[in-house]
């Protein structure tokens, strides 16, 4: 979270200070209007620089993940600039459209403007001169066309933002941003003040380069391109249900020549079709790649498409496997680990443990937590067995029957703690104070590593 915490402010202060080099605010004097110019430029360009950035996001690109942590962090980050974008250009709206509303109401009196040059049309007019006619000629449009769309942007990026919001809906009405923010890119560059085109100053090709990006994602986002190099179609081959039906066991075969192979800890977005709506949905693979093109995935009853998928998904149906991504490898220079699952948290620790039992043995040690409410006896049982085989301690604890894991506990368990890596994967909430009560004790906060696996 730090790295990714770093990375915004990095984004956002290097933007700051472009702009403030280019507009160069502290040599003005001011009344209320040139403000409000300031205001709503610099609002305008953050609004735009964090939408384009968000897009550019969307697509996921692979070789940005070790930069971010991984997908999950770069989806956090993905989510953090939607809501910077909402919220800037909630204020750029306010402060353009405010002062309209201000001074129709007789409010505020806006100043006289001199008369605009007459263009003399008989007169061979330069290339930048015709452009800049060009461009005045069309603000009112893009100033229109801004306002609109900024309404429902804004509508879409709240929705997004609501996770009681089912995903069914949201993964169609989440496209439709693309849509706003190819008109936000038109309303942009006709609303930029014409001296950064004509000068060619860094603001400009920043902004340019945004926008271009930006508007790559949008385009792949709905011809739905994302991802299609890392696609593989496959079919469900076997379903497990637990004994609870909390939690289902699907297995997908795919064609060995369109799966690559992954790594332990790695995830994939999946669509399944059938009566399910094809909609991709992110499960981390919990088998270990065993070159035979065949990926299990444990799906747990958490929201409106998993609490579908045991009535709707069988045997026999399509799925569309796209990945694999996640930086959640178990990398670390420590003599031992600890492992942490809450629930559905043990899937990636199941294909770690399949690696040590069907590949190579774990060079370190390893003590697994796996921290659970209503566990299944035959999945327990199996997992005892698994985690036998691959060498790994393996620590039950059931929510009721069992004291609650914190870091007192586990430093008590674990004794050689301070030489440990610790990876966990579970209800963030968890994790967080599980790691400020390890950091109170001395533990070391990189060493720490949580996957953040929310995609909204």
């Amino acid at each position: 979270m730090k790295q990714i915490k770093w990375i915004y402010g990095v984004l956002f202060g290097a933007l700051t200070v472009l702009w403030l080099l280019a507009e160069q605010p502290w040599a003005r004097s001011y009344d209320f209007f040139k403000l409000r110019a300031v205001v709503v430029d610099y609002t305008g360009f953050i609004a735009m620089g964090a939408m384009s950035l968000a897009m550019i996001l969307a697509i996921r690109p692979v070789r940005l993940e070790p930069w971010l942590g991984g997908l999950d962090k770069s989806y956090r980050l993905h989510k953090w600039l939607g809501i910077t974008a909402l919220a800037t250009g909630a204020v750029h709206w306010l402060w353009a459209t405010g002062a309209k509303w201000a001074v129709g109401w007789g409010w505020l009196v806006k100043p006289e403007r001199g008369p605009r040059p007459v263009v003399d049309e008989s007169i061979q007019l330069s290339l930048w001169e015709s452009l800049e006619h060009h461009v005045r000629g069309m603000r009112k449009i893009a100033e229109f066309l801004g306002e609109w769309t900024f309404y429902i942007a804004a509508v879409l990026i709240a929705l997004a933002l609501i996770k009681r919001f089912p995903y069914r809906y949201f993964f169609h009405t989440h496209r439709i941003i693309a849509v706003a923010y190819l008109v936000l890119v038109f309303h942009s560059v006709y609303l930029i003040k014409f001296a950064h085109w004509t000068s060619l100053s860094p603001i400009a090709w920043v902004s340019l380069l945004l926008m271009v990006g930006g508007t790559v994602g949008a385009v792949l986002s709905l011809t739905r391109q994302i991802g299609h190099q890392r696609r593989a179609l496959g079919v469900v081959e076997t379903l497990k249900h637990s004994a609870s039906d909390e939690v289902m066991e699907v297995h997908v075969r795919l064609p060995k020549d369109r799966w690559d192979g992954h790594d332990a800890g790695q995830f994939a977005f999946v669509s399944f079709y059938g009566n399910n709506g094809g909609e991709a949905h992110p499960f981390t693979i919990s088998s270990a790649w065993k070159n035979d093109g065949l990926l299990r995935f444990h799906v747990k009853n958490l929201g409106d498409h998993t609490s579908r998928l045991p009535k709707t998904l069988k045997e026999g149906d399509r799925a569309k496997v796209e990945g694999p991504y996640g930086c959640f490898r178990f990398e670390s220079d420590k003599p031992r680990q600890i492992w942490v699952a809450g629930g559905i948290g043990i899937t990636p620790f199941l294909a770690r443990m399949e690696e040590f039992a069907h590949h190579a043995p774990s060079k370190v040690a390893v003590d697994l937590f796996y921290c659970v409410k209503n566990p299944d006896e035959v999945f327990v049982e199996n997992l005892t067995q698994l985690a036998k085989a691959a060498g790994t301690t393996l620590h039950v604890l059931v929510d009721g029957r069992d004291p609650l894991l914190n870091a007192e506990k586990l430093c008590v368990e674990v004794l050689e703690w301070r030489d440990a890596s610790l990876w966990f994967c579970g209800p963030s909430g968890f994790g967080q104070a599980l790691l400020k009560g390890l950091v109170s004790h001395g533990f070391e906060a990189k060493y720490f590593h949580q996957e953040l696996f929310e995609m909204r």
